[in-house]
């Protein structure tokens, strides 16, 4: 590689990083405000209103209860502030039963790593209770009692949760990105079965099966940014009216999490029907054309979901439903030309798929499934 060659792929590299960046502070300008605005004010109301000397603690707590972490924030704020209270109380029995010292210091640490990890599961609870509980032992108390440090880890909860309320980002702004990237990559999925079934390549086909395996982790996080957001819905007055709108969300990403294993289940099986030269020449144009249009109608619901327009929402909603309830009506060995045994088992496992899609719309179950034709 020549030295211009390297000096354009430093180039390419730090434009990028730069553009990535700047895309990334833009949309974290809301967040910083409000993790500038609760952690001073927490500091400020603890050191002014109370009298505590130096409330790191409060300022502390109120950045990790805010912070860029998708978790909800109710749940870090009571995991800071009875972490905090916690963790002080087994460091001041441990330190009144073993004195203080380093050998000490580690075994009020590892007793209260353990004790955090059987009470909860959750990190910022684990890293709170050790913490306090090691200052316990190592620092001095603070004046007006060790547990002068649990209160101020209240005060920036309470900060947080106060900022959440009146400060709050659009509720259904991630779960809404998030699941457009989950259907996207749905669709893509299914492309690229159609792709493989037309050109009987079954690497292709268990490539599309690898795809949909790693959406486990759009749809971990996608429920994690759903649990934010219904709770941003009920604590802030400002957005109390998406409420509902984020329970059809709700719904609609429940059938997409089984629509998404079920493409998991139809890649395997169109993995082996291709192995084994199980349809026809018409077999296979027709449930490529079947597979082609499932995507087609996952791209429409794709953006029926991510609307921030009621209208335009519905308005998508029903072209999906339309679409999707004309594949289902086709899902039939005969009507599609299958006839060996094996295809038939491939067009079977395709029908619960389309089912979900349809209820991913706002159908129920029985509406769904009626538009399947009798095997």
């Amino acid at each position: 590689m020549t030295r211009r060659s390297r000096l354009d792929r430093a180039r390419s590299f730090l434009r990028n990083r730069s553009r990535v960046g700047l895309r990334r502070s833009r949309s974290s300008l809301l967040p910083a405000i409000q993790i500038t605005v609760g952690a001073v004010g927490a500091y400020a109301f603890a050191e002014q209103v109370l009298g505590h000397d130096g409330p790191l603690f409060a300022a502390t707590s109120s950045l990790i209860a805010l912070g860029f972490s998708r978790d909800p924030r109710l749940r870090r704020v009571l995991e800071v502030g009875f972490g905090c209270t916690l963790g002080i109380a087994v460091g001041d029995v441990l330190l009144a039963l073993l004195g203080t010292g380093l050998w000490q210091a580690a075994v009020v640490l590892f007793v209260s790593v353990l004790l955090a990890r059987f009470l909860d599961s959750g990190t910022i609870f684990t890293t709170q209770l050790a913490l306090q509980s090691l200052l316990v032992v190592l620092l001095p108390a603070p004046e007006g009692g060790p547990f002068t440090r649990s209160v101020d880890a209240v005060v920036g909860g309470a900060f947080a949760l106060l900022i959440t309320m009146a400060m709050p980002r659009d509720p259904r702004r991630e779960p809404k990105g998030d699941v457009r990237k989950l259907l996207g990559e749905l669709s893509a999925v299914l492309r690229e079965n159609a792709r493989a079934l037309s050109a009987s390549d079954p690497t292709q086909a268990w490539h599309a099966l690898i795809r949909a395996r790693n959406c486990q982790p759009l749809m971990d996080g996608l429920s994690t940014s759903m649990r934010a957001a219904t709770e941003v819905a009920r604590l802030s007055p400002a957005y109390r009216r998406h409420r509902g709108e984020l329970g059809e969300l709700h719904g609609s990403i429940s059938s997409i999490d089984l629509a998404i294993r079920n493409s998991r289940v139809f890649s395997r099986r169109l993995t082996s029907v291709i192995n084994h030269a199980a349809l026809s020449d018409e077999a296979v144009q027709s449930l490529v054309q079947v597979i082609e249009e499932t995507a087609d109608a996952v791209d429409v619901l794709a953006l029926a979901l991510h609307s921030s327009s009621t209208a335009e929402r519905d308005q998508h909603l029903r072209r999906a439903r339309e679409d999707l309830a004309a594949v289902a009506t086709v899902l039939h060995p005969a009507r599609l030309n299958v006839k060996r045994l094996e295809g038939e088992g491939l067009v079977v496992l395709y029908r619960p798929l389309i089912v979900d899609l349809l209820e991913a719309t706002g159908l129920s179950h029985e509406d769904a499934a009626g538009y399947l034709p009798k095997l």
